[in-house]
Formats: C-alpha cells, structure tokens, sequence
C-alpha cells in the first residue's frame, strides 16, 4: 500500500503543525501526515518546525510559554488514533537534552502499528534505537548521508525525492522502506510509485490522488 502523507499536515490555507492542519489533510483524503517535534524547557514535546519562535529557541521555553495553536504530540496522538504518522524529531547533534527519552516514554503510552519516527540527526536515531524506538526512519537530502543507513539501525530511509530514480529506489528496497519528500508533481508522484516508494509527502493532496 502507498502511504499518502500531507506535509506538516494540509498548510496551504491553515497554520502548518497544527490540529486543523492534520484534520484537513484526511479529510482531503490522505492516508495521514508529516510533523516536527521539539521538546520544551519543561519537557513537553510540542509540534513546531523551526527550532525558534520569534528569535527565541524552543528548548528555552516552557509549553505555558507557547502560542495555543502550537499542540503537543500528546494531543495529537489522541486527537488522530487511526492516522498514518511520520514524526520528524528535530534534533541537531551532538548534544541531547532528553528528547529522546521523551518521545520514547510517550510512545510507550499510544502504541500503534501507523507511526514511525525519522530524524536528521543520525546520532538522534542512535539513542531512539537504544532505547527501543521504533520503526525509524533516516532523513537525508544529499546523496552520500545515504551511506549512514546501514550504521543506524533504521527500517526506513527519507530521501529527498530528486535523488531517486528506479535503480535506485530497487537497491534501496532490498534493505529498507522508502518514503520520498517533497512530492508535489504529479507525474513525479506517478513514476516514485511506479518503482516501489512506499509512502510519499505533499503539499498537494490532489497530486497524489488515487489512482496513482
């Protein structure tokens, strides 16, 4: 099954990360969506992209701090139970300040077979490994981070989609699932499924309609 995903959900006419923006996209038909995770200075795991608001770092800030249209991945997991979810924890290396541990406790809470967790920082996965997080997947848009795969313990890879062409998403099934990011030309949408990606991301539900 190719898994339909809205990128931080359906923004094009809401704010981005939000509930609003997860509930459009299924209600636009999509399997489920993308978001970002970050942790507060209180130890909540809210959904934001950037690593800031307005200039100041999220990780300063307590959860009482933040706007109330910034939800946590709490309310989320409870507000969509049957959505397919690719949790993005944003994380840069080398330092953690527990995020890990958190996202890990709190899935332990809503365990289900539609969410995975992917990262770009390959040392974030490391401990979301060890701590038996799981499936994972590795975020990457250069096409040499690729080589990271094997030495991460993950189960998916995320390239982005212009690294890929049939040779290439043939190799990579032969060890790993593959989601591709960000699609939003049909017919670009139409040759990744073609050649076996597993799940796809878009800012336009309308180029992934079915049939693909």
């Amino acid at each position: 099954m190719l898994l339909r995903l809205g990128h931080r959900g359906l923004a094009r006419s809401v704010r981005e990360n939000t509930l609003e923006s997860f509930r459009r996209a299924l209600e636009a038909g999509l399997d489920g969506f993308e978001l970002d995770v970050h942790l507060t200075r209180d130890g909540v795991l809210v959904l934001h992209h950037d690593f800031t608001l307005e200039g100041v770092p999220l990780r300063e800030l307590s959860r009482r701090e933040l706007p109330a249209f910034i939800p946590t991945l709490e309310e989320v997991l409870k507000a969509f139970p049957n959505a397919w979810i690719n949790v993005e924890l944003k994380s840069l290396p080398p330092e953690t300040d527990g995020r890990e541990e958190a996202l890990a406790r709190l899935l332990v809470r809503y365990p289900t077979e539609r969410l995975w967790v992917s990262s770009f920082d390959p040392l974030a996965l490391v401990r979301l490994r060890r701590l038996g997080v799981g499936p994972l997947g590795w975020l990457y848009e250069k096409p040499e981070a690729e080589e990271l795969a094997s030495c991460l313990g993950v189960e998916w890879v995320h390239p982005e989609a212009s690294l890929l062409t049939a040779e290439r998403v043939r190799a990579l099934k032969a060890r790993y699932r593959v989601l591709a990011w960000t699609v939003n030309e049909r017919a670009r949408a139409q040759a990744l499924a073609a050649w076996g990606v597993e799940a796809l991301i878009t800012d336009f539900p309308e180029v992934l309609a079915p049939p693909l």
